[in-house]
């Protein structure tokens, strides 16, 4: 007898413990994103689109993320024609999904962060470029700003690397929309 409700002790000591594990609140947010990018050597291209993270917190102040973005514009891109140097314009198409951790802490009504998330890009360039998937990395933070309860709204930049076509990106994207805390 006494040996079944030890087992059993444990087993509800193990079990809290698992449950402790899973993420029990959290918040979701999708905006409005601006990505400025190099994916011809001499040429930064400014792109708009969208991103969307949802992150699950495992203690108060530090979570999990999921992040993904689109973005989409066009760049100016190095050519030879007939022998003499010239430049050809391209629409550009990339998306980015990016996992890891971000810490946070608020303050009032402000909760800052700060985050380090890793994944893959992967990029679209028509006009015969082609297209290309590279490991991503982005570290970054921003801040929420507490609307109402359940309601923030969010501003973050990350810098952004990637490595497409064999040549090295280091992006920059500034997001901003709402933010979805449950």
């Amino acid at each position: 007898m006494c040996k079944l409700g030890s087992l059993v002790c444990v087993s509800l000591v193990f079990a809290g413990v698992a449950a402790a594990q899973v993420p029990t609140s959290g918040n979701v947010f999708f905006g409005y994103s601006f990505y400025t990018t190099s994916l011809s050597p001499g040429d930064r291209a400014n792109t708009n689109g969208w991103e969307a993270t949802v992150e699950g917190k495992v203690i108060p102040w530090v979570g999990f993320v999921a992040d993904f973005d689109g973005h989409y514009g066009s760049q100016n891109f190095a050519a030879s024609c007939f022998g003499a140097p010239c430049s050809f314009n391209a629409s550009v198409t990339e998306h980015n999904f990016l996992f890891g951790p971000r810490v946070g802490f608020s303050v009032g009504k402000l909760r800052p962060f700060a985050e380090a998330l890793f994944g893959a890009g992967h990029v679209d360039v028509n006009n015969g470029v082609g297209s290309d998937t590279s490991f991503a990395t982005a570290i970054g933070g921003g801040v929420d700003y507490k609307i109402i309860k359940p309601i923030a709204w969010r501003l973050q930049g990350d810098y952004v690397y990637t490595r497409f076509f064999n040549s090295t990106q280091s992006n920059f994207r500034l997001s901003t929309g709402i933010v979805m805390r449950f």
